[in-house]
């Protein structure tokens, strides 16, 4: 292994890298949280390919490698080996490797293929995702010793048919969990408990691997790494690399000459300016990539700039291109491809080329718009200088209040750390599911709750109660088994579907909605199911591959967008309508004469209308009725009250009342990502002058994810910071009447009316004034 790495052109590993494989020659589980380009990923593979080299050579001599002839890392099938296989089950150490993208588990296999050459046929690497054709799957099954996937595959594919992978998990010595900053809010609470099934099924089969985890950005990486997998971990902090010069710029787009809502200036869109800035770094040859919010906008800048390169020369829109989920396999591999050797100059991305993706060479990166956290700020901007040499880093903020705020105090980004990972295993609709795919995989008895955490118990009798889970006598047991005192009963699932079925990890709501070509049958891409309704509604534009089409049909029965190709001069955003109701108060605190509360909520949205805007200035051009069917959300919340007496005291007249709640809500919203691990997006609020459930004027900011993901938790127990900054980011905004800058909101779905800046600013000092002490 120490050749390999020599012949790697690394010498000496730096000092993090050293101490990261002791620990983990050790048997301890260690993450390493140290920065971008800084080596993490050898830090990881030096002990995991030497322990599958040393179990390479204890396979050999009990007969179980693959048979003569066998290709390495970069074999694909059966068909490509020699000779007659060999027993499966004869196998030498494995190890598994989890990616939150299939992009960072492709990048992942070409370091291993490259790093692992010298070492022959020891070290049989293969990604195993959706991607993955059924042939190479079986080859990996049954053959590969280490295994790049991702926390969807572990929980649909490998853990209920853990029998049929008894032979990989039996040798399993080491877990890597890559990027592991980005396991937060719901998602990340999922794959806690999915690494809780791993642990048990690997108990199963004699197995207790050490976890090795990674990111560049996180906090408290050990505390964090720990309540992701449920055992101790060591923290690597101190980063003993070499760094290249980042210079980081923060640009706030120009006012235009036109006049939006109210007459509030129309600030130029950060998609036309990052747009803009691509084309010029691309004219000059810098490579480039551009991260943005969202796939419409991926597929916009790329058009916007292969437009403008048009102009310039005729040769250079063919190297801007876009990337983006939705897009077949096929197409998202060219463009990776493309991206490597150099042949894409400039690429607009959402974040999923985010997460680690080793691009050599890149030397600027365009973030259009605020990522939503300090840690995705760093991890995006360090995608560039990864080879050592000085980088550019670029924030263009959009017309939104938290950008705005972020572009005149930079202190906010550069001198706080990066947040605190949130996620929460024992959230009930969290670990419901878990349980149910545990007894499908092995049944579950009273001793293995304790690894699900100390909810599981009491879930237990309501899964019971609701059919779900059956308590039965286990088989007799054998002479071995009755030696050894045991439970002699256990939780069997009871259902004719897959357990694993019951929950997606990722929240995605369902099966995503196929977008076809009307005319010729051709599948375009996918569209996640919760976002359907909203982006490829009937008349909605549609971007893919810088060609523009027109939705005719959305069908919900058959999850199909049927498109058209078409040239709009405009693009489309849905508006829909929002109720909730208040299920449960969890924990409540005095505030003034009425309380802060935080609790349970049912939230109803129904997308009613779409707008249609231009490309450029965002102006509206009309409005367009729908007809959809609601849709629900059971989540947590965090809201407040103000008494008659406390709008009084604040001069808020009855007219004033809804614009200056819906102003506040929009605000504190936009602002809550400075103070919680989210994103504008995860997040949703509504604001009622009359509220039936608390029966006075009301704000609610919730989560926007089945049973919570933490978000709405936080801003409660920081209600003081948080809504100080958002008063002081309405006060400070030069606008007269509120602008995108401080009260609109780019998803609000009642087209930002009403809104009065003045009288938000009256009721956040009102209920500021009745802070009580300790409110955060």
């Amino acid at each position: 292994m120490i050749d390999a790495i020599r012949v790697a052109g690394i010498v000496r590993p730096w000092e993090h890298q050293a101490r990261v494989a002791a620990h983990a020659v050790r048997g301890e589980s260690v993450v390493v949280a140290t920065g971008t380009a800084s080596g993490k990923s050898l830090a990881y593979l030096a002990p995991v390919l030497s322990a599958l080299l040393d179990g390479a050579d204890e396979a050999a001599g009990a007969g179980g490698t693959p048979a003569a002839g066998a290709t390495g890392t970069g074999a694909r099938g059966p068909t490509r080996r020699g000779g007659a296989a060999r027993d499966p089950g004869i196998r030498g150490a494995t190890a598994l490797y989890l990616a939150p993208t299939k992009a960072l588990a492709a990048d992942q296999r070409r370091a291993v293929s490259a790093l692992a050459a010298p070492l022959g046929t020891a070290v049989r690497a293969a990604v195993h995702d959706g991607d993955t054709p059924y042939e190479e799957r079986e080859w990996a099954r049954q053959y590969a010793n280490y295994l790049l996937t991702n926390p969807d595959m572990l929980h649909r594919g490998i853990l209920p048919g853990h029998a049929r992978w008894s032979s990989f998990l039996r040798r399993l010595r080491y877990v890597v969990i890559d990027e592991c900053h980005t396991y937060r809010g719901v998602f990340g609470s999922h794959v806690a408990q999915v690494v809780r099934r791993l642990r048990r099924v690997c108990a199963r089969y004699g197995a207790d691997p050490v976890f090795l985890l990674a990111s560049a950005t996180v906090a408290d990486p050990a505390q964090a790494a720990s309540r992701l997998t449920g055992v101790p971990v060591t923290e690597v902090t101190e980063d003993a690399s070499p760094r290249g010069e980042l210079v980081f710029a923060l640009w706030e787009p120009p006012l235009t000459e036109l006049s939006g809502e109210r007459g509030a200036p129309v600030r130029r869109t950060a998609t036309a300016e990052s747009a803009e800035l691509l084309t010029d770094l691309v004219v000059q040859g810098t490579r480039t990539v551009a991260f943005v919010r969202s796939r419409r906008a991926a597929e916009l800048i790329a058009l916007l700039a292969q437009d403008r390169l048009a102009e310039v020369d005729r040769s250079l829109p063919s190297r801007v291109g876009a990337y983006r989920g939705g897009y077949l396999p096929e197409e998202r591999r060219a463009i990776e491809a493309d991206l490597h050797s150099g042949r894409l100059l400039g690429l607009a991305s959402t974040t999923a080329l985010e997460l680690g993706v080793d691009v050599s060479g890149l030397d600027a990166v365009l973030l259009a718009g605020y990522p939503g956290t300090r840690a995705s700020l760093w991890q995006q901007a360090g995608r560039a200088g990864r080879a050592g040499q000085g980088a550019l880093a670029v924030l263009v903020a959009r017309d939104d209040p938290l950008d705005t705020y972020l572009v005149h105090h930079p202190e906010a980004l550069f001198a706080r750390p990066v947040e605190s990972t949130v996620l929460d295993p024992d959230n009930p609709y969290v670990l419901a599911p878990h349980l149910c795919a545990a007894a499908a995989e092995i049944p579950l008895t009273d001793a293995d709750l304790a690894l699900f955490g100390p909810e599981a118990a009491g879930l237990v009798p309501q899964l019971e109660k609701r059919g779900l889970l059956r308590r039965r006598p286990l088989p007799p047991p054998s002479r071995a088994e009755q030696a050894a005192a045991g439970p002699r009963e256990a939780l069997f699932w009871t259902r004719r579907e897959r357990a694993a079925d019951l929950t997606d990890i990722r929240g995605e709501g369902g099966r995503p909605v196929q977008v076809v070509e009307a005319d010729t049958g051709r599948l375009l891409g996918t569209v996640d199911a919760s976002a359907a309704h909203a982006t490829v509604h009937e008349g909605a534009v549609h971007l893919h591959q810088g060609r523009t089409y027109l939705v005719r049909r959305l069908d919900l029965d058959d999850d199909v967008a049927l498109v058209e190709e078409a040239d709009p001069p405009y693009s489309t955003m849905a508006r829909d309508t929002t109720a909730i109701t208040i299920l449960d108060t969890e924990t409540e605190r005095p505030w003034g004469p009425d309380r802060l509360c935080f609790g349970s909520v049912e939230v109803t949205h129904q997308v009613v209308s779409y707008l249609r805007r231009k490309l450029i200035t965002g102006e509206v051009l009309g409005e367009t009725r729908l007809d959809l069917p609601p849709q629900t959300l059971r989540t947590r919340a965090v809201w407040w009250s103000l008494t008659d007496d406390q709008l009084d005291e604040a001069r808020i007249h009855p007219e004033e009342l809804p614009g200056a709640l819906h102003a506040a809500e929009h605000a504190s919203i936009g602002i809550l990502p400075l103070f919680a691990t989210c994103d504008r997006w995860d997040i949703g609020g509504v604001s009622f002058p009359l509220h039936p459930d608390t029966g006075l004027p009301t704000v609610f900011v919730y989560d926007g994810h089945p049973g919570g993901a933490g978000f709405a938790e936080r801003a409660f127990r920081t209600a003081r910071a948080w809504l100080t900054a958002t008063r002081e980011a309405i006060a400070a905004c030069e606008c007269e009447f509120g602008c995108p800058s401080c009260i609109q909101s780019p998803k609000c779905g009642n087209g930002n009316d009403p809104l009065d800046k003045a009288a938000s600013v009256r009721v956040l000092d009102r209920l500021l004034a009745d802070a009580p002490a300790g409110a955060g």
